[in-house]
């Protein structure tokens, strides 16, 4: 027995008059393998701190549609090791109640670039652990060997049909976080009653099982397969089928700035931007790789505009480019800038983005469709929460709009229903700069199809742009009231090479 061990004990056997946290105490010194969340606990507790090992470990995580999503560190209440263990503990037994082949389908493990030194946590380490609970059930797990975008994993768990997947993300939370995304055989996420049935499967194995802390398995266990060459070149080619002007973007010389905020997505998108026929757009320095520190900005999400875009918006006047993207960090999430004629720059919101990415996809489709595709067929989803342009397109178009309750899971999982039943997805998006094109391509699709209105414009000689807001407001009078020719809302949104944001669409 190691000295460690023996101070555990001692610690263990130290009573706080507490006897519910007494409990709580000595579960996590007995089943905490990780040197420095384990030595937090014992410093608490070697210094009196009760009301702090409360608050740690005398309640637990809550594990909602969303998954999991907490600061790192030690206790129960915190994304750690142990809790991440305890969770897939749980996804095991209730996956294994509702797959009768779970063994055979498979699981998906993804990770971002997340990690403090502080408690020797990081996503990729999580994302071995929550494999490594797995194959020692002799489940099959596709573990990705480098981190991905969030869309990767509920696209790999389609094209593999697998049960289930996990992304260990926090996505454009703050630093501290990280968090346990946990998605099912239909692609999206989890909706009720599986987060509540999970929970329950959770608090019923509490213990760490045989081999659960056995990360090495993830390098000797025959079951585990990496899908990333795999899902990368298929999930690039799949985003061939919605690029209708490749040749003409092998001919535009407009620039373009990428900024990735220090994650995962400077790769994924030079190699959409060469799918699309593209060249590469220019990265953002600083920015371009992985960081879990977030060192050049306070907060990495790009719902923030300005404010963390200024090194891309500097990068972009110096390069001469007139258009800055940006995917946060788990690349789940786009915003866009363009340069305005009096030298300002606009970050465009989620709604604006839609109404110009959803003209765009309706109009691509009904250019090339078959002879044999009918507008009734096709459909565009929205949330709750968002803009209702894409209703008053679809009434003008003749395709359908419908509206789900907020949040992706539930876009997802009606899209898939669509999709089983024969029915042509063309977009889906939530004002918060989520958007999807047909399925879990987002948002690398969307800043394609961006980028390919743009060299579309471009080849067609058409340089100044005129004031964007103009645009906007042109394409919903007209799909509100039919006052103007759609061949001119056509011309104005081309000629404004389609980027976006202000809080005026609805």
């Amino acid at each position: 027995m190691g000295d460690g061990d023996v101070n555990s004990n001692l610690l263990i056997a130290r009573s706080t008059g507490d006897a519910q946290l007494d409990q709580a105490v000595g579960q996590w010194l007995s089943w905490d393998k990780n040197p420095k969340t384990k030595e937090q606990i014992e410093n608490l507790v070697r210094h009196g701190m009760n009301k702090e090992l409360r608050d740690r470990l005398c309640c637990r995580l809550t594990f909602g549609t969303a998954g999991l999503r907490s600061a790192m560190g030690a206790g129960f209440c915190y994304i750690n090791d142990l809790t991440v263990i305890q969770s897939t503990q749980g996804m095991y037994k209730y996956l294994e109640r509702c797959f009768s082949d779970f063994r055979q389908r498979g699981f998906v493990v993804g990770y971002d670039t997340r990690g403090q030194v502080t408690s020797s946590c990081s996503s990729k380490r999580l994302a071995k652990l929550t494999a490594a609970v797995l194959l020692a059930k002799g489940v099959p797990v596709y573990l990705f060997s480098k981190y991905v975008p969030t869309p990767f994993v509920p696209y790999a768990v389609r094209q593999l049909k697998a049960a289930a997947g996990v992304m260990i993300t926090a996505s454009h939370n703050r630093k501290e976080d990280n968090g346990y995304k946990v998605y099912w055989e239909n692609g999206a996420q989890i909706t009720s009653p599986h987060d509540k049935e999970i929970l329950k499967c959770i608090e019923e194995c509490v213990e760490p099982w045989n081999g659960s802390w056995n990360e090495n398995l993830v390098d000797t266990s025959p079951l585990t397969q990496d899908p990333l060459e795999e899902i990368s070149k298929s999930y690039m080619e799949d985003l061939k089928t919605i690029c209708y002007h490749r040749e003409l973007n092998t001919k535009t010389n407009l620039k373009f700035i990428h900024t990735s905020f220090h994650g995962v997505g400077h790769d994924y998108v030079q190699l959409a931007f060469k799918a699309f026929g593209f060249k590469p757009p220019i990265p953002v320095p600083e920015q371009k790789d992985p960081d879990p520190d977030f060192s050049t900005v306070k907060c990495p999400n790009p719902e923030e505009g300005e404010s963390v875009l200024e090194l891309s918006l500097r990068l972009a006047e110096k390069e001469s480019a007139r258009v800055v993207v940006a995917t946060d960090p788990d690349a789940d999430r786009l915003a866009v800038a363009e340069l305005q004629e009096n030298g300002r720059w606009k970050v465009f919101t989620g709604n604006e983005l839609a109404a110009l990415f959803g003209w765009w996809m309706f109009r691509s489709w009904k250019a090339n469709r078959s002879k044999e595709a009918d507008v009734k067929n096709v459909y565009m989803l929205a949330t709750t929460v968002s803009s209702k342009i894409l209703k008053a397109i679809a009434l003008k178009d003749g395709f359908h709009f419908e509206e789900t309750l907020p949040g992706f899971k539930w876009i997802g999982s009606r899209v898939k229903d669509l999709l089983d039943n024969g029915k042509e997805v063309l977009f889906a998006f939530e004002e918060s700069i989520g958007m999807d094109i047909t399925f879990q391509r987002p948002p690398i699709s969307c800043a394609m199809n961006l980028l390919l209105s743009k060299g579309y414009s471009k080849s067609f000689g058409i340089l100044i742009p005129p004031n964007l807001i103009q645009s906007l407001v042109a394409l919903m009078v007209y799909y509100t009231y039919g006052m103007l020719p759609l061949a001119m809302i056509a011309v104005s949104l081309i000629r404004n090479r389609c980027c976006l944001r202000v809080k005026t669409v609805k």
